[in-house]
């Protein structure tokens, strides 16, 4: 099967793909990086890797492409994953942590984060998953949030579970980091993968729209959500 715009990496199991995105992350932070971590199953592992190996992310920044309107001590919080799996193991921290606020509700949490985007000259690594429903960050299929090209932060409506209501990137903004890693991994996630990488750009699926603008897709998945994409 054609790959549509993608490098992809296949690992035996979910552990390698933690270990592959864990030595990506380590590097990115040693050079510096402005890094946008995503939630999920499929990183918090790497997060824990990427701390072991590396204590002192000082000359890091870190963002979000995407958050709950949940305070960030909520289980829900894609922050708080970060922080118990990542933050919180370092001896060194980030020179800048920007987290979306979405304790202040979809709007205003938006809004404040659309401005933060605003004064960033580059994004260098944009770290994405992919739901079951082909989406990612916060964009779900069809939905009129995939058409926004003005703002770079917008509220946004969950269509899976959790049912909470979302802030995130938006697509030019997602695609505008030279370096935009997917990661995969399980069985559940192989159809929504042969969708996003396997075929042409489509609405219905929207991982498939977010490619790099300047430089590098990568997709780091396991066997079992790379099967669809065998040749």
């Amino acid at each position: 099967m054609t790959l549509h715009g993608v490098e992809l990496t296949v690992c035996a199991d979910p552990e390698e793909v933690a270990s592959v995105v864990a030595d990506q992350l380590v590097a990115s932070s040693r050079d510096g990086a402005s890094i946008v971590l995503t939630g999920g199953r499929s990183v918090g592992r790497a997060y824990e890797l990427a701390a072991e190996r590396e204590p002192d992310w000082s000359a890091a920044s870190l963002w979000w492409g995407d958050e709950r309107c949940v305070p960030p001590e909520d289980e829900r919080s894609n922050f708080r994953l970060a922080r118990e799996t990542l933050l919180d193991r370092l001896e060194a921290h980030p020179r800048e942590v920007q987290r979306i606020r979405g304790e202040l509700g979809p709007e205003e949490a938006a809004r404040e984060y659309d401005e933060l985007l605003r004064n960033v000259s580059r994004l260098d690594v944009v770290l994405l998953g992919i739901g079951p429903d082909g989406h990612t960050a916060s964009l779900f299929p069809n939905q009129p949030a995939l058409e926004e090209r003005e703002r770079r932060a917008i509220p946004n409506e969950a269509k899976l579970e959790p049912f909470v209501e979302r802030v995130t990137m938006t697509l030019p903004v997602l695609a505008s980091a030279p370096l935009v890693l997917f990661v995969v991994s399980g069985e559940s996630k192989a159809d929504a993968v042969a969708r996003a990488f396997g075929g042409p750009p489509s609405r219905e699926t929207p991982s498939s729209l977010v490619r790099s603008t300047e430089g590098r897709t990568v997709v780091v998945a396991d066997e079992a959500a790379a099967a669809g994409l065998s040749a």
